[in-house]
């Protein structure tokens, strides 16, 4: 019984220290400069920052597994209130393509650039991924489906997190020499910057008119992360298991043999990502208009604060050197990719007659 007790203790402790730091998370994130950043980058910054100075408790580890696991997928899931699908068909087909194609070209050039610099492929997936579709929130939903290590998802948020702070202040200092008008530029900054709170600050100097756009547009590509994941999920499993029947030695018939057995259980095998279904069920919730704004409202708020405490949790579980070790290198393929990401969508803009 002290055992138990004593591991009850130890797991609430954990739990405590993720909602501690997500709530002083979301009060620095009000203060100017770091509203910027928000409450989910401040979170998983002040969770690597913690463990650097004081550490964590081993007795707080199963609590903190359970904020930035268990609580992850329960935040990703309400965080599918924001998604209206008639919001999105409202705004166009060319803006839906305009998302499309910034996607595949943004994960399929960072994932290049950080396989070419010889980062871990989880990783560097993560990496992409985070760049391509909505920050932090992307990486921690795709992370499971690759079977990445929580240092690598970590660090794959964090990377992405810095990386769209950096753009949302060089794109309200650019915004007047863009030439844009006010839904250009919504669109411009919905499509390309990484989470929803960069695309509300850097959307912020053009108006209402470009804030409202910039936001439709971003969750265009929030909305993109279910058959991406699907994908990535798929194709992660197809790519080990061809790795492996390439490791196993034998006779050339024995091995189509066992390739075909397991292309019979590929589909059985597969993990099912529940939260992205979940995710979708609510953004069909939030289209019919089921429930009221007010309390939309509120259950928004709980999904940060979830996906907060996951974020610190993920922080907590990683120290400085390992981020200076794993960090380096994707960060340059997300500048990159980011940089290109920039370019390519300011030119679809123009080229679709959006401006």
């Amino acid at each position: 019984m002290p055992l138990r007790g004593m591991k009850n203790g130890g797991f609430l402790q954990g739990i405590g220290l993720t909602i501690l730091l997500s709530i002083i998370a979301k009060l620095l994130a009000y203060l100017p400069f770091l509203s910027i950043m928000g409450q989910l980058v401040i979170a998983i910054l002040l969770g690597i920052l913690y463990r650097a100075v004081r550490g964590v408790p081993v007795q707080a580890q199963t609590g903190i597994a359970f904020s930035s696991k268990r609580l992850l997928r329960f935040g990703i899931i309400l965080l599918g209130l924001k998604l209206n699908v008639l919001d999105i068909a409202h705004a166009g087909y060319k803006v839906v393509a305009i998302a499309a194609i910034n996607i595949v070209f943004t994960i399929v050039v960072v994932y290049g650039l950080a396989k070419w610099l010889k980062v871990d492929k989880r990783l560097g997936l993560l990496t992409a991924c985070g760049t391509a579709i909505c920050g932090a929130a992307a990486v921690v939903a795709i992370a499971p489906q690759i079977k990445a290590k929580d240092e690598e998802t970590a660090v794959g948020a964090a990377t992405v997190a810095i990386l769209g702070t950096i753009f949302t202040l060089a794109y309200t200092l650019l915004y007047p020499l863009l030439g844009l008008t006010v839904t250009g530029y919504g669109i411009f900054a919905g499509a390309t910057l990484h989470e929803v709170a960069h695309v509300i600050a850097a959307a912020a100097p053009g108006g209402q008119g470009a804030l409202d756009m910039a936001v439709i547009v971003k969750l265009t590509r929030v909305a993109m992360l279910v058959p991406i994941a699907l994908v990535i999920g798929l194709w992660d499993g197809r790519q080990a298991r061809e790795e492996q029947s390439q490791e196993q030695q034998g006779q050339k018939r024995q091995g189509q043999k066992q390739q075909g057995q397991d292309h019979k259980i590929k589909w059985r095998e597969l993990p099912v990502p529940w939260f992205i279904f979940g995710f979708l069920l609510m953004s069909g919730v939030n289209t019919l208009g089921i429930i009221p704004g007010e309390v939309i409202s509120a259950l928004l708020v709980l999904s940060y604060m979830l996906l907060a405490m996951a974020m610190a949790g993920l922080g907590l579980g990683v120290d400085v050197a390992t981020f200076r070790r794993l960090g380096k290198k994707p960060f340059y393929a997300g500048l990159i990719g980011s940089v290109l990401l920039s370019i390519l969508g300011f030119l679809l803009i123009h080229a679709f007659g959006l401006n």
